[in-house]
């Protein structure tokens, strides 16, 4: 009777209480673990990391603005999952002891040796491709302590005898709280509020605009050899391209001829374009490579391109 009595206490709530929670585990852990390692990069930017790689600034912002929104659902979720499993913990003994969770936390030891190994072999990679010295050593620090806590952790739960009342867990529980939200603020810090990434965002899509018409006024020049007069020749009803327009205020780009084969793109960006997110390459290169220099400042930002008669030659006939 008190074998049936103890089964039926433990039911697919526990089951699924318990798979939430390691779940939700994994997830903070792997958000966690990607905006230390972005936090590094961008402390200890690495050249040889942005070569190939336009807007790069752009890209690591939004996956910290990713792994931040993750973090903080998953991990205030993981924290109360856990609070409510500990609850009934103590109101029925028996739910820790079921097998379900024994395989849970020692499948998360065994998934937490394999993350350890496999990112080491990753960072040594990393650095004996040339990395930073400095970033290796902090990635490596970072990521053994994280995956040296939870493994230690959870080897400590599942082997202790469970009290009432357990004030180390509490300081510990709330020790992790205030690093986590140490990382989320120090995001914050990083990539600024929602307003100054609205404007980041509407500026990088002022620089893809500018792009669109540079490749189309190239294109023209290659058939023509000559530069369009305005905008509206460059626009084609079979293609279906449309000149674009400043996203935020609508009002067409200005475009000013300098020569036969030179003329400029101009338009009025939110904010300084940032060092990282563009790549100081020599402005005359072939159009629609994103290896161009596109930074700007606030405000009216013009540039300067000049066609290479050489690197475009005109079509075969």
């Amino acid at each position: 009777m008190a074998e049936n009595s103890t089964q039926t206490k433990v039911s697919p709530k526990h089951v699924f209480l318990h798979l939430f929670a390691i779940v939700m585990l994994y997830l903070s852990t792997a958000n966690f673990i990607t905006l230390i390692f972005q936090y590094i990069n961008i402390l200890l930017p690495d050249k040889l990391a942005q070569i190939g790689y336009y807007f790069e600034g752009t890209y690591r912002s939004n996956l910290i603005r990713f792994s931040l929104s993750s973090i903080i659902i998953v991990f205030p979720a993981l924290i109360f999952i856990s609070w409510l499993l500990n609850k009934n913990y103590k109101k029925d003994p028996a739910v820790r002891d079921m097998k379900t969770r024994k395989w849970l936390i020692y499948f998360t030891l065994f998934l937490t040796g394999l993350v350890i190994v496999g990112d080491l072999i990753s960072i040594i990679w990393n650095f004996l491709g040339g990395e930073i010295t400095t970033r290796f050593v902090l990635k490596s620090l970072s990521m053994l302590f994280v995956s040296s806590l939870i493994f230690s952790y959870y080897l400590w739960d599942v082997r202790r005898e469970f009290p009432k009342t357990n004030d180390k867990l509490k300081y510990f529980v709330w020790s992790i709280s205030a690093l986590v939200l140490a990382v989320i603020i120090t995001g914050f810090f990083l990539i600024g509020s929602p307003q100054k990434e609205r404007i980041a965002r509407f500026d990088q899509q002022r620089v893809y605009n500018l792009q669109s018409i540079q490749s189309e006024i190239v294109n023209y020049w290659v058939n023509k050899r000559t530069l369009p007069q305005n905008f509206s020749v460059l626009e084609d009803p079979i293609s279906g391209y449309k000149v674009p327009t400043d996203p935020e205020t609508n009002s067409q780009y200005e475009y000013i001829i300098k020569g036969p084969d030179s003329f400029e793109l101009c338009a009025i960006f939110g904010s300084a374009s940032s060092d990282s997110g563009n790549l100081k390459t020599p402005i005359a290169v072939p159009a629609g490579s994103y290896n161009q220099n596109w930074q700007h400042g606030a405000g009216i930002t013009c540039f300067e391109r000049t066609i290479d008669p050489q690197l475009y030659p005109p079509p075969k006939q």
